[in-house]
């Protein structure tokens, strides 16, 4: 049996299909996880002291492009 939801979303997903795209689905660390908080923890303090990233952080400033993300761009 098919309800008036199920169909709406079959019939809205074959417009998407029929406009060239397709459903992807993909599987993301869980960043509500004590875990994941302490795996970013630890890389940002592995980070603070690496004495390239300055370095790096200025040069992906430099070759970023930008144009339209920043919000004071008006």
């Amino acid at each position: 049996m098919n309800s008036a939801t199920t169909i709406r979303v079959r019939k809205h997903r074959e417009s998407l299909r029929a406009a060239g795209l397709r459903p992807v689905q993909l599987w993301l660390p869980d960043s509500r996880s004590k875990s994941f908080r302490k795996r970013c923890e630890l890389e940002c303090s592995m980070l603070a002291t690496d004495p390239n990233e300055a370095e790096v952080l200025d040069w992906i400033e430099r070759v970023a492009y930008l144009d339209g993300w920043r919000a004071d761009e008006g």
